[in-house]
């Protein structure tokens, strides 16, 4: 079974990890990937560089022993489309089950992605619920969630896509884009980030004003 989870990662932070742990956790993996997208197709592209954003990663996972790089998307031109990632991982795993990582507030308008019923042909869905949110699908995507949705771990571990998960356990509320917002108006630590991470834009002097 592999794990893939795809995002700006701008800048990572406990919310990321805790996201991963629980996947790890629920899922017994050996490996979850962290695959940092260069254009993201579905919101605006990050505001500090490729560098910074892969040297953040590398010193926020280095503790977890599951945790890799996976960087297929920045070595590729144009928009960073999960279809595309999907396709060669498929390719080059025919016969593993392949989960992707995603948050509700992304499952929410999944059915805006590139593709998004194929992409569901090609693995099965992880998704994690940050405190307050809450799953409001729509139209052919509520169709695919009424269909997909399972509680059987067994049921995802025997299959190489196409199920629907919702991952339980400890929630932390935290949002990459309501930290810059506040590391733009404090030089404090912020909570919400690895200690790695903190010395890391503190150092570079990163998303300030």
């Amino acid at each position: 079974m592999i794990a893939i989870f795809g995002g700006t990662f701008d800048p990572v932070h406990l919310g990321h990890l805790n996201m991963a742990q629980q996947c790890v956790a629920t899922f017994k993996l050996h490996s979850l990937y962290f695959m940092p997208c260069a254009i993201p197709a579905h919101k605006a592209a990050p505001g500090i560089s490729t560098e910074h954003r892969i040297a953040m990663l590398k010193a926020a996972i280095t503790p977890y022993a599951p945790f890799k790089l996976d960087l297929r998307e920045l070595q590729r031109s144009g928009p960073s489309y999960s279809l595309l990632s999907l396709q060669e991982l498929r390719a080059e795993n025919p016969d593993t089950p392949i989960l992707f990582l995603i948050g509700m507030d992304s499952f929410n308008n999944f059915d805006k992605w590139y593709q998004w019923q194929t992409i569901t042909r090609l693995c099965h869905l992880v998704v994690y619920q940050r405190p307050g949110q809450i799953c409001d699908t729509q139209g052919e995507l509520k169709c695919y969630q009424h269909n997909a949705v399972t509680t059987d771990i067994a049921l995802l571990q025997k299959t190489n896509a196409g199920h629907l998960y919702f991952l339980e356990g400890e929630q932390l509320d935290a949002a990459s884009s309501e930290i810059r917002q506040a590391l733009k108006k404090s030089t404090k630590k912020s909570e919400l980030l690895p200690d790695a991470v903190s010395h890391y834009i503190k150092q570079h002097q990163l998303y300030q004003e």
